[in-house]
């Protein structure tokens, strides 16, 4: 018998902060149980009260780590981010293309919440053309369903809406974010093909401290899907650890601005399984 950790993957920009991006991937991953690694889309000079400088990274080296991890450590699901250029969405595509049994959620990373734009023009058809035919799940919030359906997406109608439309543009599922609304209740919808749309609700949590949220939640979704859960399963423990860690990191200062949840506000041991 060989024992081994749950490998997740975070394919992501850099948060110097430490409250998005490739940071809080690896939180999330660690406080779920599964062993966390990383390819570097970007870094960012930022911090909770925005984003300073963006440096991207090559894609040739952004290529050599993905193949790198790939090679050696084949994760049990894919968690991709921050992706603001054509030819890194280009180099993702054709080589994930290649593992086609390795869940995948998608984080349309398009808008900080400080407000900053993080996509260069151009990238937004390509991504939909290369990475959401590839892609388990699509987790776009109610800024980045705008963007990428042409309108506004400021209610529960319009997230059905939303959902729909993206669900067409050849995504398996999509979940829409109904978290910008800022009603008493959050509603998330689940799209899924020949599926019946699923909500999700969850008390509104007043707080100033939600840098990373959207972040954690796809990872969150990640690594449970690598667990081995359905989809909508997978979708409802997320969110429930989201919840939990926003609820237990709401009266935390970090920073002047946004700050982050409390990613570990009830760590799990690191998972280790046994095979043959």
């Amino acid at each position: 018998m060989v024992k081994k950790y749950i490998p997740v993957l975070s394919i992501a920009g850099s948060d110097s902060g430490g409250g998005a991006g490739i940071q809080a991937d690896l939180k999330t991953f660690a406080a779920l149980g599964c062993y966390g690694m990383t390819v570097i889309t970007a870094t960012t000079a930022q911090n909770t009260q925005g984003v300073r400088d963006i440096f991207p990274i090559p894609p040739g080296h952004i290529e050599a780590q993905l193949m790198a991890v790939l090679e050696d450590i084949p994760p049990k699901a894919i968690k991709i981010g921050m992706v603001n250029q054509p030819e890194v969405v280009e180099v993702l595509a054709n080589t994930l293309k290649r593992f086609p049994h390795i869940p995948i959620v998608f984080d349309p990373v398009m808008v900080a919440t400080s407000g900053d734009r993080l996509i260069a023009d151009g990238t937004v058809a390509l991504l939909k053309e290369q990475l959401f035919p590839l892609a388990t799940l699509i987790t776009p919030n109610l800024d980045e369903a705008a963007v990428l359906t042409g309108y506004e997406v400021d209610s529960v109608a319009k997230m059905h809406q939303a959902g729909k439309d993206i669900l067409n543009m050849q995504c398996q599922a999509v979940l829409i974010k109904g978290g910008h609304l800022n009603t008493p209740v959050i509603q998330d919808i689940l799209f899924q093909k020949g599926m019946p749309e699923q909500s999700y609700e969850s008390t509104y949590i007043k707080t100033k401290n939600l840098h990373g949220t959207g972040c954690s939640l796809s990872s969150a979704i990640a690594a449970a899907l690598a667990k081995g859960n359905p989809l909508p399963k997978a979708v409802e423990i997320a969110r429930n650890y989201v919840n939990r860690a926003l609820e237990s990191g709401k009266d935390v200062n970090t920073g002047q601005g946004n700050g982050p949840l409390n990613h570990f506000y009830n760590p799990q041991k690191q998972i280790i399984y046994e095979m043959d």
